[in-house]
């Protein structure tokens, strides 16, 4: 009886035991990510700065040989995601680069080296880069001639710094691999992009145009990506519209629209706290969209400003410039959070070709009237016909309004996206040599016949430019003609041969690129076109600038494709994007229609009129692929890698000096004294400086406000900041002096106290080694 009622206890005791076992065991599973996960994808997200130099180099986009950097509006960043099937299944990486386009020796540098740190892992078939296309970065790091004749060659620091980031981008999100889900959304942005050559989208067929509301793409597409355990750490998008808001005589280098709306959102999104390190995201528990600083966390409120702490400020006086140990010089500038998950947020660029930021339209700056429609010209004069931004006349205005809106757009996206993405990763990739590609179009009989691409080459017409930065002599969009004197000047360089012309026709070729091969190529023949999947999101990776309606057209012949092949896998749902100026750069492509018309983007169309017809012929091949799960035949046709050839012709830096007794970092010209500012206002200071190419100071700053806490000045505001600007200047353009101006307009939020600026620098003399020096401004009051 009693060793009866001694096993009953036993065994009930060891039941309640086992179920108490089974809830917390239960309640651990479904509390930690890292143990069991339904998520369908690992995600991982990585950003890094890749700004360049910040002197001397002409930028990337203009072609304007007088615009050379000069100082830095904001940071440049590569930004990268990379998503993978767990369970060692496929992976794919994407790059955004705050730069103007792809280049081709940087993907081939960049490959190498993941391959050298992971072996096969990332490769050219599963790894996309791609640029913003902002006209406001170094030039110099593509390597066909034709791209890098306004840099005087090849800019080795603007190359080494876009390759280090990327391959640092690529490191962090590889790292931060964790398990998450994806979400797509999408929605229209109305107003911010407008056609700048409504003439040719008018010359597409009436009954393709009747089938779209507006002349540009309006509609952005995004992603988010929510890790497990942190919530969401970043999103990327893709909307149409050109990196041009900065005009073509602006010398501080800026991500323009793109990039600022980018660092709008990573902003915002610290002040949201995101990512989250101690609960799950809500994806809807968002504060206002009201921008922060990204240092605004380590600053306590103060009280409002009194006549003591006005006294206190002007007991500090100007630092004078000190020398730096090198080793103390990223130590002091660098990011306090830079071993916390951040938020990573990327505006990509999509079929831009013919989309302009300045939205008010195009005018004559003598007359204010709109200029010519057809030819983009002020009493025949295109140099005279400038886009106006939306806050004309000035530029800075019109990027940060533009990027304002693609920001607000994104964080609507953002908050309410709820599709998730499910499905595999994959991904097709080929290369094709576009000078000579065999491709079929339809007749107007209805029938087929076989065309050729053509070698590349440019039209008269490229030479004129757009609204958005308009030519210099007597070109004019529009030209179909030419005209006989600069027929002779290109043809000193080289005359086509009947072929080319007729291949290009009716392109008047002013430059025949792709047949000018010294001292080394001047265009690329060797193109890489890809597909990426994942899930029903499908990205386009083309390596050029697509007009809208060729965008239109590549979009629609891929979804066909996809939906009609795929037994289901792909329908009416599956999102395809258009990733613009990947993976290299091959300037424009416009439909047959516009080419016919060659403004500026027809004549800068380089394979001829049947470009758009390759690309679309070739996309529905890897798409074919994909469907059927083939793999795309091995090929031989692979670009070159002429990083021996470069030629530079940019001096060095020579020597830095200052004045007989004056420091590096001594102020030459200061704050006033016994100042205070008010939001709004803006405040400078100038130092005695050095060349900024003697080191970039990479994910660091040359510019820093700092604010007075207690006894410790802490930095609240650098050179990535919207409101501070870093300016740089020779007293003449071969003197090794120069000075740095720092220019700090006061933002709304910022908190009232006492505060100065700082600089930082590296200076070269004319034997020895760099050393690095600061110095700071008179301290000021800010109400």
């Amino acid at each position: 009886m009693e060793a009866s009622s001694c096993l009953r206890y036993q065994v009930c005791g060891f039941g309640l035991s086992w179920i108490w076992l089974c809830l917390l065991l239960l309640h651990l599973l479904q509390n930690c990510s890292l143990v069991l996960s339904d998520s369908p994808y690992l995600v991982g997200m990585g950003s890094y700065d890749i700004t360049g130099p910040a002197a001397d180099v002409n930028m990337m986009g203009y072609a304007n040989a007088e615009q050379v950097t000069s100082g830095i509006h904001f940071r440049l960043k590569s930004r990268a995601f990379i998503v993978a099937e767990p369970d060692d299944g496929k992976r794919a990486v994407f790059v955004n680069l705050d730069a103007c386009m792809a280049s081709q020796l940087v993907n081939i540098k960049v490959l190498d080296r993941l391959k050298a740190r992971y072996g096969d892992l990332y490769n050219e078939n599963n790894v996309a880069i791609s640029g913003i296309h902002t006209h406001a970065g170094p030039g110099g790091y593509l390597q066909y001639v034709v791209y890098i004749i306004t840099s005087l060659g090849f800019v080795r620091q603007s190359f080494d710094v876009i390759v280090d980031g990327i391959e640092q981008s690529i490191v962090e999100a590889h790292n931060n691999l964790r398990p998450g889900k994806i979400y797509v959304n999408k929605g229209d942005l109305l107003d911010a992009g407008v056609n700048r050559s409504p003439s040719g989208y008018l010359n597409n067929p009436a009954e393709e145009r009747s089938k779209y509301r507006y002349n540009v793409d309006k509609e952005m597409t995004l992603v988010k990506f929510v890790d497990d355990e942190f919530g969401p750490v970043g999103s990327f998008n893709w909307f149409a519209t050109h990196g041009t808001s900065m005009s073509r005589t602006n010398s501080l280098i800026s991500g323009d629209n793109k990039g600022a709306a980018a660092r709008f959102m990573e902003d915002w999104a610290e002040q949201n706290g995101l990512p989250k390190h101690t609960a799950h995201a809500n994806s809807n528990d968002f504060g206002s969209l009201h921008l922060p600083r990204r240092v605004s966390t380590i600053i306590p409120e103060p009280d409002e400003i009194t006549d003591d702490l006005m006294q206190l400020a002007s007991s500090y006086k100007a630092s004078g410039g000190r020398i730096l140990a090198s080793s103390n010089i990223t130590r002091r500038i660098r990011n306090t959070q830079e071993n916390s998950a951040k938020f990573v947020s990327a505006f990509c660029q999509s079929n831009c070709g013919d989309v302009s930021p300045n939205v008010l339209g195009a005018f004559c700056i003598d007359t204010n009237l709109p200029c010519d429609f057809n030819h983009s010209t002020c009493n025949g004069k295109n140099e005279l016909c400038y886009g106006r931004g939306p806050g004309y006349p000035n530029e800075f205005e019109s990027t940060r309004i533009i990027g304002d809106r693609q920001f607000l757009k994104a964080v609507d996206l953002f908050n309410s996206a709820s599709e998730e993405l499910q499905g595999k990763i994959d991904y097709r990739h080929t290369y094709l040599d576009f000078s000579q590609l065999e491709v079929s179009v339809s007749t107007s009989t209805g029938g087929q016949q076989v065309v050729k691409t053509c070698p590349a080459a440019m039209g008269f017409s490229f030479a004129a430019g757009t609204t958005d930065g308009p030519g210099a002599f007597d070109f004019k969009q529009g030209d179909d003609k030419g005209n006989p004197f600069w027929r002779l000047v290109g043809g000193i360089l080289k005359k086509p041969g009947k072929e080319q012309v007729d291949c290009q026709a009716p392109k008047p070729i002013l430059l025949d690129t792709g047949e000018m091969k010294e001292p080394y190529d001047w265009a690329p023949a060797i193109l890489p076109i890809q597909i990426i999947r994942i899930g029903q999101l499908v990205i386009l990776s083309v390596p050029g600038e697509l007009t809208t309606m060729a965008g239109r057209r590549l979009r629609d012949a891929v979804k066909n494709v996809l939906i009609s092949g795929s037994n289901g896998e792909f329908n009416s749902n599956t999102h395809v994007v258009i990733a613009g100026l990947t993976n290299t750069y091959s300037q424009y492509v416009t439909t047959f229609e516009e080419y016919q018309v060659q403004r500026y983007e027809g004549a800068s169309t380089l394979y001829g009129p049947h470009t758009l017809s390759a690309y679309i012929q070739e996309f529905q091949k890897l798409a074919t692929a994909m469907v059927a799960n083939k793999e795309i035949a091995a090929t031989n046709i692979l670009p070159p890698d002429m990083l021996d050839k470069q030629i530079g012709l940019l001096p060095g830096v020579i020597l830095d000096s200052t004045p007989p007794g004056v420091h590096f970092g001594d102020v030459s010209s200061d704050v006033a004294a016994n100042s205070d500012f008010r939001k709004g206002s803006t405040v400078n200071a100038t130092f005695h400086s050095a060349c900024p190419r003697n080191d970039l100071l990479t994910d660091g700053t040359f510019a820093l406000v700092e604010r007075l806490n207690d006894d410790n000045w802490i930095p609240v505001y650098d050179d990535d900041d919207w409101s501070l600007r870093f300016k740089w200047s020779r007293p003449s353009k071969l003197s090794p002096e120069s000075f740095a101006t720092l220019e700090w307009t006061i933002p709304e939020d910022a908190v009232p106290g006492v505060y100065r600026l700082r600089h930082f620098g590296a200076s070269k003399p004319l034997i020895g080694s760099i050393e690095h020096f600061t110095g700071t401004s008179r301290a000021f009051a800010v109400r």
